[in-house]
């Protein structure tokens, strides 16, 4: 595929989420927690900025990425469990717990079911099998898991200091119900956006 300017939607993705990423930096909840949370995003903008020439995703797949960033660092401010909106909720609807959490969790299946299924379509022949399905809700698990393994990790070593990046409210459960959401979230993104992805991997398809 031939190499194009960086375009005018992408630039306004990435300006938008730099902003964004200062706003969460500034005095957030606790330091230590804002940096556990928010680190997916630098790391993830390093991957898509090595790749951009050379394997531009769409840019439903980018608008999503874009909103998983911004969960990400609302998370990373606020800390999941003390969200303003979600707090709200919580009170107008007499919840039990702050639920921004399981929205971030939801999210990380959501988001990259779409990335999964965009490099496995354009990179590999399960472009139109049975097995994409399965595959990417497998991806999607297996980083879910490798995400709980960090938060266990993580408090092993630094203890107390944990506690609020771990969000589990003080519920004994709280790590197979993410993982539960994270598989709800893929399931939901493959059901509602194949149709919409196809659309625009078609243009890149014919002219790869």
């Amino acid at each position: 595929m031939k190499q194009q300017k960086i375009g005018a939607c992408h630039l306004c993705l990435l300006v938008t989420l730099l902003l964004i990423y200062v706003w969460s930096f500034i005095y957030p909840f606790d330091m230590f927690t804002w940096f556990l949370e928010m680190l997916p995003v630098p790391l993830g903008l390093a991957v898509l900025a090595g790749t951009y020439r050379k394997f531009r995703l769409t840019n439903l797949t980018y608008t999503l990425i874009w909103i998983h960033a911004v969960i990400l660092l609302v998370g990373a401010h606020y800390t999941y469990a003390e969200v303003p909106l979600f707090d709200w909720i919580k009170d107008i609807f007499d919840l039990s717990r702050n639920h921004y959490d399981r929205l971030g969790h939801f999210a990380q299946g959501f988001v990259p079911a779409m990335i999964a299924r965009e490099v496995l379509i354009r990179t590999s022949p399960l472009r139109g099998s049975k097995w994409l399905w399965p595959l990417v809700i497998s991806v999607c698990l297996a980083i879910s898991a490798v995400y709980e393994l960090i938060e266990w990790l993580t408090a092993e070593l630094s203890g107390s200091a944990a506690e609020a990046f771990l969000g589990t409210q003080g519920d004994i459960w709280d790590t197979q119900k993410d993982m539960a959401f994270c598989l709800l979230g893929a399931a939901a993104a493959l059901l509602f956006l194949s149709a919409w992805h196809n659309r625009q991997l078609k243009g890149i398809l014919t002219d790869a």
